[in-house]
């Protein structure tokens, strides 16, 4: 199956979950699953408070990357559409910060799409996170788990 949507957003607003689903799937009757990740903003990290956390990315390059991943995404799933948005600028814990949303005629390949699209952008899409915490800002590192995740796709992480 061909991918019949995809789409790709970085932006400094908010979204809506709801209004952005409903695009992906509209006039497709193919559409059998709908599965969408929202990941926000968490106070806490690391054991400290977080008061903001500042995103930023190359412009073009994140992009092209993340188009990248949605054909790998297409290659092992049988999936209809995606729609990424991802956040930048200074962002407010609870704050909706990406979204990954896949549509496909079954949901057992929206499911395995959504993560794997997930664990895929979390380590691999070029973006820097720097917490705001009352000890100071600091830059966030890849995490251990991330690059586990990834690799249980067959796919190694490439950190710089």
């Amino acid at each position: 199956m061909t991918l019949q949507r995809r789409s790709v957003t970085i932006q400094t607003e908010p979204f809506d979950l709801g209004a952005e689903v409903a695009a992906l799937r509209a006039g497709d009757a193919g559409v059998g699953a709908v599965c969408a990740f929202l990941g926000t903003v968490r106070d806490v990290n690391d054991g400290d408070a977080v008061a903001t956390l500042e995103l930023e990315h190359y412009p073009g390059m994140t992009e092209r990357a993340i188009d990248a991943m949605i054909d790998e995404a297409a290659r092992r799933f049988d999936i209809r559409g995606v729609r990424v948005i991802h956040r930048v600028g200074v962002l407010q814990p609870q704050d909706p910060i990406v979204l990954v949303a896949v549509t496909s005629a079954h949901r057992g390949q929206a499911f395995a799409a959504c993560e794997f699209l997930m664990d895929y952008l979390k380590t691999q899409a070029p973006f820097w996170k720097k917490e705001h915490t009352p000890q100071g800002a600091r830059w966030v590192d890849a995490r251990v788990s991330d690059d586990a995740a990834l690799a249980r796709w067959g796919i190694e992480a490439k950190n710089a």
